[in-house]
């Protein structure tokens, strides 16, 4: 998908649901529906293919048949399906697949727009009712560009997969630097909900439970070939608080920090 498919047309809002719980869709030809993820995230079915994590937005083409948006039972999900046409109907139109973009603030801030402008009261003349479509398909336009311009952009630049990789290997080597989601999402190029469900789909863990992890096989092997006190090595592995570092070492390993040292030999 390219802009030049998108400069001769026009996209006109036939229909906006805001949902929360599962819902199956129904494809019609030249109805397309656009997918925007306000919180959390959640599962598309397609029949006879594997099922679709979406933590941002997802662009369904009618080809691609009906489909169930399903929403995990314990999470909080909040979405909204744009169903569009573009006009003129002759003109091709294929895009289709996950959309990723940086600037998750200003869509919302559109998608806003849009909810509250259908909600609105009938338009009271012509003129009003047409300034009503002409703002509604301009936001649109704008948020289909954004998709389009900042998915090519992160495409481009790498992988989700080889953004991921490289994200662990940036942690394995700097664990003991303050590391936060917001910072790590951003170095990775990707929304901190987009980042949170690759890193978890690709590691088994979160990322605090994955760095924590790693701070703490630090630690042990500090404990055993170091004469360092505990609050040193806490430091020298991350934790800005001995208590959290004393309380998190407990969890992952059974043992505080002083009976570890007192139950293992060093080397």
């Amino acid at each position: 998908m390219n802009f030049h498919q998108m400069i001769p047309l026009v996209p006109l809002i036939d229909h906006i649901q805001v949902a929360s719980s599962t819902l199956a869709i129904t494809s019609s030809p030249s109805k397309y529906q656009l997918v925007i993820v306000r919180q959390g995230h959640f599962m598309l079915h397609f029949a006879g293919h594997e099922p679709i994590i979406c933590s941002q937005a997802y662009a369904c083409h009618p080809n691609q048949g009906d489909y169930t948006i399903q929403v995990p039972r314990t999470k909080i999900v909040d979405y909204v399906v744009i169903t569009y046409t573009m006009v003129p109907d002759e003109h091709v139109w294929t895009l289709q697949g996950h959309l990723t973009t940086l600037s998750e603030i200003k869509i919302h801030y559109m998608l806003d727009e849009i909810i509250r402008r259908t909600q609105e009261l009938t338009p009271q003349t012509a003129q009003d009712d047409a300034t009503h479509r002409m703002r509604m398909r301009m936001m649109l336009e704008r948020i289909l560009f954004i998709y389009l311009h900042e998915s090519d952009l992160t495409h481009e630049k790498k992988s989700a997969a080889e953004s991921i990789e490289g994200t662990i290997s940036y942690i394995n080597e700097h664990y003991m630097l303050e590391l936060t989601l917001p910072m790590l999402a951003r170095r990775a190029g990707m929304s901190v909900g987009y980042f949170t469900v690759l890193f978890k789909k690709m590691t088994g863990k979160t990322l605090m439970s994955y760095l924590y992890a790693l701070r703490i096989e630090k630690a042990k092997i500090m404990f055993l070939q170091t004469d360092l006190l505990a609050k040193e090595i806490a430091s020298r592995v991350g934790f800005v608080d001995y208590f959290h570092f004393s309380k998190v070492f407990k969890k992952k390993t059974g043992y505080t920090p002083s009976e570890y040292v007192t139950t293992h030999s060093k080397i």
